[in-house]
This record gives structure tokens, C-alpha cells and sequence, in this order.
């Protein structure tokens, strides 16, 4: 009677340690969960202009709030600035993008530069030379592209802001610096200006990522041409950014087939990808809040985990600031329901 007893407590030990170590074997080190950065961002380059000019920005309860910190408190994290080469009235040059990065820095949000390089608007309909670059032979304009944007890093970086992003150019569909660097005429003239500023951001910042920049996000045929052009030219880049500005019809289809065209140029390039720009008429809250958390859910969907983030365009314009009516702010100077897709 004895043995047997001694044989069930055996049994029941080792059963007892079963259980207990089965246990623990599922709680210890537990799978993490993963914490990668999605820049949930605007572009607010118009901001000191606006200030200067009288512009107040108030929260959803009217309390006049400034508008980078608004936007923080609407949980977005970065903030996107334009530079032009020697605009004339000033804004956007070096000094007012160091001065408004400053402000970003200080309230912890990431930041994206994204180079003009022109004195004024450069888009998919013009992308004309600074004045001061306007008789340069083809060698002194990569030289001069080289300089502007090792000079903008370095201010930036004196001032102690690094620049998470960098776009060599924007909206570059048909190239930069035009006539001579009109991809559709010459796509190696193109390439070499976009390689210069690759190299001076490089040059000045090893960890910031270049992007390549290029509107109409749904256009798949439009990205592989622009992009195949500039690979087989030498360039090479870490993001590839879009615009997306849909109306309130077609925005499902064009998210549908911008996240088709992302995961191409995932698949084709192996780059990351960011939708640098988007924006949808300011009295359209709704429609537009529907079409960005659709938007931000795709991006994120990404294959390979590539899909970085989605920035606003000018969300703070209103009151038709400067003509532009696809802000996201209402005409009291508070954000609209759009925004709450970045909750």
C-alpha cells in the first residue's frame, strides 16, 4: 500500500509539472507587438505667411490656439515645408523653412522637406528655373542644385534639425529645371539634376530619406515611366511619393488604384512609399474624412510593411487663403471633421 501510494504522488507530481510548465510556456516572452512609425502629417508652408498677415487658428471648442500645436493635438506627428530658391517676397525661402521646422522640432514632430527648386510653384504644369540659374549650362545647373540643397540641409542643421524626409523636386511628372530638364525630351538630363540633390542631402544628412516625388498617385503607367527612366539613368531614392486629390465621386476609385500602383512600385522598385500630398474641398468634411481614413487604412496595408504615411496639403488655409478652397479648416479657422482620420 505504501509503494502505491508513493507511485500516485509520483504520477500526480509529474502531471501537476506538466501543467504548471505548459503554463508558463505560454506566457513568457510574448510575441511583441509592432511600434512602427506612421507619419500622420501636413504641409503648413503657408503658416508664417498666414500669421504675418493677421490668420488666427482656433480648436474645435474656439480657443485660439497655434497651428502647428492644434495639429499635434489632433494626433498628428509631422510636419512638411516647401523651400523655393530666392522667392520674392521671401516666404518659403531658407530662413522662413528653418524658422517654421524650429517650431515642428520643438513640439516633437518629424519633418519632410521637400525642395522646389525654382522661386516659386514648380508642378506637374511648370517647373521653371530660379531666375539666378535661368542661363546655366547643364554641368553648372547639377552644380547649382548640388549647392542649394547642401546649403538648406546645413542651415537646418546648424540650427539643430534633422530632416526626417527630403524630396528632390516636387511633382517632378515631367522632370525638374525645364526646358533642359523636361523628362519627356531629355530623361538623362533629368536624372542628373535629381542625382545632384540626392547627393547633397546625402552629403549632409546620411539617415534622411530622399523621395521622388510624383503626382496623380493612381497612375501606375505615369510612375513606371518616370521612375524606370530615372533607374536607368543612375538614380536611385528611398521613398516614392505621391499626390492623390480626388473629387468626392471618383475618391474610392482612386484610392483603389493607388493602392494598386503602391504595391507595384513595391514590387518593381522595392522603395517605401509615402502620399506626400492630398486634399479634398473644405466644405466636403465628411466625404473627405471617409476618403482619408480609407486612404490612411491602404497605405498601411502596403505590402512588406512599406507604406510610410499620408500628409494634407495645407489643411490650415481657409477663408480661400491664396484662392485655395481644399483646405480642411472651416471659415471660423477650425479644423473639420476631416482631420479626425488621423485620430
Amino acid at each position: 500500500m505504501h509503494m502505491k501510494l508513493k507511485i500516485l504522488y509520483f504520477l500526480l507530481l509529474l502531471l501537476f509539472t506538466g501543467l504548471t510548465c505548459k503554463k508558463s510556456s505560454s506566457t513568457i516572452n510574448p510575441t511583441p507587438t509592432q511600434t512602427t512609425f506612421f507619419a500622420k502629417g501636413a504641409d503648413v508652408s503657408w503658416l508664417t505667411q498666414m500669421e504675418n498677415a493677421g490668420v488666427k487658428f482656433y480648436n474645435s471648442s474656439g480657443t485660439q490656439t497655434e497651428c502647428m500645436q492644434l495639429l499635434k493635438n489632433i494626433e498628428m506627428n509631422s510636419i512638411r515645408l516647401r523651400v523655393w530658391v530666392n522667392p520674392a517676397a521671401g516666404w518659403c525661402n531658407t530662413a522662413d523653412v528653418v524658422a517654421k521646422a524650429l517650431r515642428a522640432k520643438a513640439l516633437g514632430m518629424k519633418i519632410m522637406i521637400d525642395f522646389h527648386y525654382s522661386d516659386s510653384w514648380a508642378d506637374p504644369g511648370k517647373q521653371t528655373k530660379p531666375a539666378a540659374w535661368a542661363a546655366q549650362d547643364i554641368a553648372t545647373l547639377q552644380t547649382s542644385v548640388y549647392n542649394h540643397t547642401l546649403a538648406v540641409m546645413n542651415a537646418l542643421s546648424a540650427n539643430g534639425v534633422t530632416a526626417d524626409w527630403v524630396q528632390v523636386g516636387n511633382e517632378t511628372n515631367d522632370g525638374m529645371l525645364w526646358p533642359e530638364g523636361k523628362a519627356s525630351v531629355n530623361m538623362a538630363n533629368y536624372a542628373k539634376f535629381y542625382i545632384a540633390g540626392h547627393n547633397a542631402v546625402k552629403a549632409a544628412s546620411p539617415a534622411t530619406k530622399v523621395i521622388v516625388h510624383v503626382s496623380n498617385g493612381h497612375d501606375n503607367a505615369l510612375f513606371r515611366w518616370n521612375l524606370d527612366g530615372l533607374k536607368a539613368n543612375g538614380a536611385v531614392w528611398d521613398v516614392i511619393g505621391m499626390s492623390l486629390y480626388p473629387s468626392t465621386a471618383n475618391w474610392s476609385t482612386l484610392n483603389s488604384q493607388c493602392l494598386t500602383n503602391m504595391n507595384d512600385m513595391v514590387a518593381r522598385y522595392g522603395s517605401e512609399i509615402m502620399v506626400c500630398e492630398v486634399g479634398m474641398s473644405w466644405d466636403q468634411a465628411s466625404t473627405c474624412n471617409s476618403f482619408l481614413a480609407d486612404l490612411i487604412t491602404k497605405v498601411k496595408a502596403v505590402s512588406n510593411n512599406k507604406g510610410l504615411g499620408v500628409f494634407y496639403w495645407e489643411p490650415e488655409a481657409h477663408n480661400s487663403w491664396q484662392g485655395y478652397t481644399l483646405g480642411a479648416f472651416d471659415n471660423t479657422g477650425k479644423p473639420t471633421i476631416a482631420l479626425n482620420a488621423f485620430n
